[in-house]
């Protein structure tokens, strides 16, 4: 009896063991039939066309004709074009300026909207209109607010005693005036994330904080901080992704202009490959700007990691 018992104890056992095994093959294969859409669209529109690019940025490729190798020419050239200059300079500052300026705000705006106020749906929502709205609708008003004769930004100065401003004529004013669109277009996207992940901070950490005796700023951070430090990391990556691309507004208002003062890189990328027609230059351009992205992700990924480690 004794050897009965003791031979079918594994047997009972390995029939759990292999229908655990057949529950997580099944729950694997869905998992991969239900990401397949997404692999697939990221292979088509997003690998696909990057591996081409790199490609064609070794080719003097024009629409229509055939590629030839040229090494890097095309690299030569554009950091002897006066155009490229201006777009990365410009680009570059933009990023510097909107990202960590609009993560402020958005936190900021997010810690307001987090509290126990009323009409607080209706601030979230009017705070969030600008994400859904189309950019050159966004673009159109904002012409109108920064027109030189009749805006509403020169109206207010004239109400202050002030000369009227060429806000998107002058060259020294355009690039900051974009930055001030761009700020507040993104503003509503980043506070969403923001106020999720406040409202996931552990109540009881707050308290036991304030129990504790430590102030707003302590408790912030401490406590909210650390608690938020993924949504931030989150917000980070998005904005400069997001701000090295922008393009339509620079299209619809200003158009590079004046002169090359708000020329960025995705506008010049746009210039060379459909109004020149050189796509392989145009796709050098594109892979120094895809350079660029992946060296402030990794800056920003680092200054992430020494704040939490602070």
């Amino acid at each position: 009896m004794t050897t009965l018992t003791q031979k079918s104890r594994p047997a009972g056992r390995s029939i759990p063991a292999r229908r655990r095994g057949s529950v997580l093959s099944r729950q694997r294969r869905a998992g991969w039939w239900m990401i397949a859409p997404a692999l697939l669209h990221s292979l088509v529109f997003i690998t696909l066309p990057t591996l081409a690019a790199i490609g064609l940025a070794f080719t003097d490729y024009s629409f229509g004709g055939t590629p030839h190798f040229i090494g890097g020419g095309n690299f030569a050239e554009l950091f002897g074009d006066v155009r490229f200059q201006a777009a990365l300079k410009n680009t570059i500052l933009y990023v510097i300026v909107v990202v960590p300026v609009s993560m402020a705000i958005a936190l900021l705006v997010a810690i307001a909207l987090n509290q126990k106020i009323r009409g607080l749906g209706a601030f979230r929502t009017a705070y969030y209109i600008p994400v859904v709205t189309a950019t050159v609708a966004v673009g159109t008003v904002w012409l109108w607010i920064f027109n030189p004769g009749s805006g509403l930004a020169n109206g207010v100065l004239s109400l202050l005693g002030l000369s009227p401003v060429g806000w998107l004529t002058d060259p020294g004013l355009a690039l900051p005036s974009l930055m001030v669109v761009g700020i507040w277009q993104g503003l509503g996207s980043k506070m969403i994330i923001y106020l999720a992940a406040l409202q996931g901070v552990s109540p009881q950490l707050v308290e036991a904080a304030n129990l504790d005796g430590a102030g707003r700023w302590q408790v912030f951070r401490n406590v909210t901080w650390p608690a938020i430090a993924p949504a931030q990391f989150f917000v980070l990556i998005t904005s400069i992704v997001g701000t090295f691309q922008v393009f339509d507004l620079v299209y619809v208002t200003t158009k590079g202009g004046p002169g090359l003062a708000t020329n960025v890189l995705v506008f010049d990328v746009y210039n060379n490959a459909f109004q020149s027609l050189r796509l392989g230059y145009a796709s050098a351009e594109t892979v120094i700007m895809m350079i660029l992205i992946g060296a402030f992700i990794l800056i920003g990924r680092r200054l992430q990691g020494a704040n939490a480690r602070d």
